[in-house]
């Protein structure tokens, strides 16, 4: 399926199949999708957490809104933002560049430097804003891949963010939660999956000018 079709296929799934699980191949596609997805300078200022474990899986339905879909799908996906942004990371990150690339260690030392002009003396709410806008981008590559394979997903901001970082340990890692997404097959009797699929016409949504 092209990009049309499978993002017409797919849906916001409200019940999966615990018994049908994704394979590890697929689970790597979807990440590598998340991978590649642009983001700002190029910092993937993010991570994704892939969660099969049960008890943890159970454990997060209640911060999810009583949404049983973390529980019951294949992997549950958090993607999870860089808290702020630092020197080290921004130099990390083109450390990475400069030898995919086989360059010189300071290729890119004049906009790195700039980078940090720019975000080092912003305020760390400040910046995790931005870096969670990136993960969003990121996670909207994801869900296109899932669709792609025809695996079922459940995009999911519904959840309580403290409680998902403190059961996560995500704060030791200069992380925050930003996004949920279970991935799986569907049940049977799941109320959405037959319904059409319902949009604004193009006409309403896109203005020419």
């Amino acid at each position: 399926m092209g990009l049309l079709e499978s993002s017409a296929w797919r849906y916001a799934t409200k019940k999966f199949d615990p018994s049908k699980k994704v394979t590890q191949e697929q689970v790597d596609k979807i990440i590598e999708a998340v991978k590649l997805a642009p983001t700002s300078s190029g910092l993937q200022p993010f991570q994704v957490l892939v969660i099969t474990d049960q008890k943890i899986k159970e454990q997060m339905v209640p911060m999810s809104m009583g949404q049983r879909q973390v529980a019951d799908c294949s992997h549950l996906l958090v993607f999870a933002a860089w808290d702020n942004y630092t020197a080290e990371r921004i130099d990390n990150m083109y450390q990475v560049i400069c030898e995919v690339r086989g360059q010189a260690p300071d290729t890119y030392k004049s906009y790195t430097d700039r980078l940090k002009a720019n975000y080092l003396n912003k305020p760390a709410k400040e910046n995790f804003e931005h870096t969670a806008r990136q993960a969003y981008i990121a996670f909207a590559y994801a869900i296109a891949m899932t669709a792609e394979l025809k695996i079922d997903a459940t995009p999911m901001e519904g959840f309580i963010n403290e409680e998902v970082d403190n059961l996560l340990n995500l704060s030791d890692k200069g992380l925050k939660s930003v996004l949920l997404l279970p991935i799986g097959h569907h049940a049977e009797d799941d109320w959405l999956v037959n319904l059409k699929k319902a949009r604004r016409p193009q006409s309403e949504l896109a203005t020419y000018i």
